[in-house]
């Protein structure tokens, strides 16, 4: 078998469940940015295991449209639409007020809203770095204080998720806002994994590498070429798939990673390890040249 055939075949494995289909059967899940992208792929993927899912952004349109392409698929889904801007706390309490009153308290919180674009630091106005900060780091806010100071006056424990970046660990030019946002969001789910564990929450995050989706790579690849690089530069030679994150994200907020908290997982298929690893670009030396390097180095003479 061809290694073309074994990539084929991992991904025909994708867009199978994990986890058992009544995993999270009598859930309910809150999803910010749950219409496109991730959001959806990980709304996706929690329904079809029996999560009745709220799924919020600003655009109702694109919320009902994705709303109604689930159920397409699987009638029996539960997807509730509700439309508001995370950056506004009054619109995110009667988003989770729609939640509370049609499907429940929510066991499941996924802070995945995000705003992100590429810029040289110096042409941004305080303005366009407010509005990325106020998207995902203030947004997450918001909707974790609402949420969370709701479970723990009803005694209900929760799993929330946040889906982050690999490079808010050590930060990116060109992406500044959202790197400072997003480190944040890290910093918070790790803090509160410590402080409100005692209510019964788990907080954890996903820091995905490049996986394609329409709205992102518009932003931060609008001419197609970065794309190519980065795959270069990641060891397992592909971006990532949707189906892989989403499964993902159903183990970390499932019962069967219930000791685990206050983590960041890498899902970049070793992007960040090989940028980070000094010598790590000797990969590009061809095969013939290391005949010819090891004989370099063997005639050096002295410390």
């Amino acid at each position: 078998m061809g290694s073309s055939e074994l990539v084929q075949k991992s991904f025909a494995a994708l867009s199978k469940c994990m986890l058992p289909k009544d995993t999270f059967k009598g859930k309910v899940a809150f999803i910010t940015g749950g219409g496109t992208g991730i959001g959806r792929a990980i709304t996706e993927r929690l329904s079809e295991m029996g999560a009745s899912c709220c799924i919020v952004s600003r655009k109702l349109d694109v919320l009902d449209q994705t709303a109604r392409e689930i159920r397409e698929k699987d009638p029996e889904a539960k997807i509730l639409t509700a439309a508001a801007d995370v950056r506004n706390p009054e619109a995110v309490s009667s988003a989770v007020d729609k939640c509370v009153g049609d499907l429940g308290l929510p066991h499941i919180v996924i802070n995945n809203a995000a705003g992100n674009f590429i810029s040289p630091t110096e042409r941004l106005s305080s303005n366009a770095f407010r509005s990325v900060v106020d998207i995902v780091l203030m947004g997450t806010i918001n909707v974790t204080m609402d949420i969370g100071k709701r479970l723990i006056d009803a005694k209900q424990g929760a799993n929330f998720l946040g889906i982050t970046t690999v490079y808010a660990h050590y930060g990116s030019g060109y992406v500044v806002p959202s790197a400072c946002a997003k480190s944040g969001v890290q910093t918070l789910h790790r803090s509160l994994a410590s402080e409100w564990g005692k209510y019964g929450f788990r907080f954890n995050c996903i820091a995905p590498g490049p996986i394609y989706t329409k709205g992102a790579f518009s932003r931060l690849d609008p001419g197609g070429q970065f794309s190519k690089e980065m795959v270069k530069r990641i060891p397992t030679k592909r971006l990532g798939e949707l189906d892989e994150i989403s499964n993902l994200a159903a183990y970390l907020v499932s019962d069967y990673s219930s000791w685990l908290t206050g983590e960041v997982i890498n899902f970049d298929g070793g992007e960040l390890m090989s940028m980070v690893g000094e010598f790590n670009s000797l990969e590009r030396v061809p095969t013939e040249q290391w005949d010819q390097l090891a004989s370099m180095i063997k005639n050096v003479k002295g410390s």
